[in-house]
């Protein structure tokens, strides 16, 4: 999520428009027991009873019915997309400035779906009251239970229209966020049973297994997670962060920014001038693919170009935001997995 707006935002808004992950409003909803989820309509609906989940706040969302108005974060509602469950309205990255999807937005359809706002600090409540919502679902990147895109200053107006589900994306390995988004989308009344569901989630077993074996293969292999804006580039450090925890815990050689170099980003990640940027030599370079940051291609600065992972062509995506389906993390391991098997040690 970066930019080179950084002076400007605070921690939170920095993860959201740049560098940190590599990176609230609290529930109206009842109660806090239960474990169990419920389901909804806009899948394979198969509830008629009450409704309840618990999200990863410890807090249960009740209601008498499976919610039809879901209004969720980009990349939640193209989570449960894939799932097959639909949702009325957005908030988050959603379209590009010519109008195409955001990666965020994965496979949804963008001109179906209400966006209540495309950027950071942009959420119309007003529309969004219009939707007649039921519940709004997002994710969490701190353990304060903050809700990723609902600006801090109309949070509270939000919270009162409709209950809310977070999903924690923070300091934990994917595999936990995508368990959860799992149990959320088959809550919902998601065939989870689908070949299309089972066999994404057996290709992303067998894609982690793969990048295990190339992480023990090629353990001198060093790879950085960066991300760009005009004035910095960001250094991400692999704690915290859920795809580079993950991805550590299956051997990969990550450069780890000292955490003092790391406090001003709240231990997510160090910033560095562009005339600094080669200061850790690394053989892979994974780099922000969100729109709110500079991709490689458009990066013009001769410092850049002369790092020897760029000269290499050793320069991959990544997704500081993964999309919470199997299916849409699948490439991502793959992706790094095959740039270890064939990438040459230049650091």
């Amino acid at each position: 999520m970066s930019n080179a707006r950084t002076a400007r935002f605070s921690r939170r808004g920095l993860l959201a428009t740049g560098g940190a992950l590599g990176l609230g409003a609290l529930v109206t909803a009842c109660g806090s027991d239960s474990k169990d989820g419920g389901s909804d309509s806009t899948a394979s609906a198969k509830a008629s009873g009450p409704w309840t989940f618990k999200d990863d706040r410890g807090t249960t969302v009740k209601l008498d019915k499976a919610p039809a108005n879901i209004v969720a974060f980009t990349g939640v509602a193209a989570a449960l997309f894939d799932y097959g469950v639909s949702v009325k309205g957005v908030f988050g990255p959603t379209k590009t400035q010519d109008g195409k999807a955001d990666v965020q937005a994965g496979d949804m359809d963008v001109s179906k779906v209400t966006v209540l706002g495309n950027t950071w600090d942009q959420f119309n409540v007003e529309k969004y009251a219009t939707l007649a919502p039921d519940v709004l679902i997002s994710t969490m990147f701190d353990d304060a239970g903050t809700l990723w895109y609902v600006p801090e200053a109309s949070k509270e107006k939000i919270a009162k229209l409709a209950p809310s589900v977070g999903i924690s994306v923070y300091d934990r390995q994917l595999t936990a966020p995508l368990q959860r988004m799992w149990e959320l989308a088959e809550s919902l009344g998601a065939d989870m049973t689908a070949a299309k569901v089972t066999d994404a989630k057996k290709r992303f077993e067998e894609a982690s297994a793969r990048l295990r074996k190339a992480a023990k293969a090629n353990p001198d292999l060093k790879v950085m997670a960066g991300s760009a804006s005009q004035e910095l580039f960001y250094v991400s450090g692999t704690n915290l962060s859920i795809d580079l925890e993950y991805f550590k815990a299956l051997g990969v050689n990550f450069i780890e920014p000292p955490e003092k170099a790391k406090a001003e980003g709240g231990g997510w990640y160090e910033s560095l001038s562009w005339e600094n940027v080669d200061k850790y030599k690394a053989d892979i370079i994974m780099m922000d693919d969100r729109s709110s940051t500079i991709q490689p291609a458009d990066i013009t600065e001769a410092t850049w170009k002369k790092l020897p992972a760029v000269k290499a062509g050793q320069v991959i995506p990544r997704s500081p935001e993964p999309i919470l389906s199997y299916d849409k993390c699948v490439p991502l391991v793959e992706s790094l997995a095959e740039a270890l098997e064939t990438a040459k040690k230049v650091g």
